[in-house]
């Protein structure tokens, strides 16, 4: 067997996934990219392993494993996926991150401006209120 065959195809494989893990904003997408490259990596090994003949089949076993952190990294992936899209209701991958940004720019806002924390007023009518609230 000629090794060029299925090594060309293990790249052209690997570049589909790589594309897809760059330029797709869905997180689905991404994950399925992901996939597609660990399956690249996984021909080569069994193409390399077959090529040199090895007596041991540590390509095949190496495979075997790939395979089983893939399934384990699938799984746990979409897990995080749809707890994200519950939480967010997308999982467009740009929006999620302009969120994330968002919130702790708000949140840098709300501890730099003194809002919302016990003892941060400083008008003397919000002072009064917070004393009240505090004898009562």
């Amino acid at each position: 067997m000629h090794l060029a065959y299925p090594a060309v195809l293990a790249a052209l494989l690997f570049c589909t996934g790589l594309y897809g893990v760059l330029a797709r904003r869905n997180a689905i997408l991404v994950l399925m990219s992901v996939e597609l490259m660990l399956n690249a990596v996984n021909l080569n090994l069994v193409a390399f392993d077959v090529w040199l003949r090895d007596t041991l089949h540590a390509g095949q076993a190496l495979t075997l494993f790939t395979i089983a952190i893939a399934a384990a990294e699938i799984g746990i992936g979409l897990a995080i996926v749809l707890m994200v899209h519950r939480n967010r209701g997308t999982s467009d991958i740009d929006r999620l991150r302009d969120t994330a940004e968002s919130d702790a720019a708000d949140r840098d806002a709300t501890a730099t401006h003194g809002t919302g924390g016990a003892g941060t007023a400083t008008d003397p009518d919000d002072m009064a209120d917070e004393k009240a609230e505090a004898a009562a």
